[in-house]
């Protein structure tokens, strides 16, 4: 098992594709705990394909309000900028 530092990006070039989802999913339950309320996942820009299974994944997850591309000066196509949404009383 790889263990990551939770900071307020992650790169996922390092990952496998079939571990993205978990680790994803891992990743963003932390992000939340140390009380982030927006991340930047680093997926590269390549022809998209990563990005699109990103955003699927992300497009029905109740912790995410916004998902969309970083600016240019964080990544542009190759990164998402997910924005948490804020639970109260956590």
């Amino acid at each position: 098992m790889k263990r990551v530092a939770i900071e307020d990006s992650l790169d996922l070039h390092s990952f496998l594709p079939r571990d993205v989802r978990s680790v994803v999913s891992e990743y963003l339950d932390e992000a939340i705990k140390l009380g982030f309320r927006e991340v930047r996942l680093i997926h590269g820009k390549g022809k998209g394909v990563r990005r699109a299974e990103l955003r699927r994944l992300l497009s029905g997850d109740p912790r995410v309000k916004d998902a969309f591309d970083a600016p240019p000066d964080r990544g542009g196509f190759g990164a998402t900028i997910v924005v948490l949404a804020v639970r109260r009383g956590i």
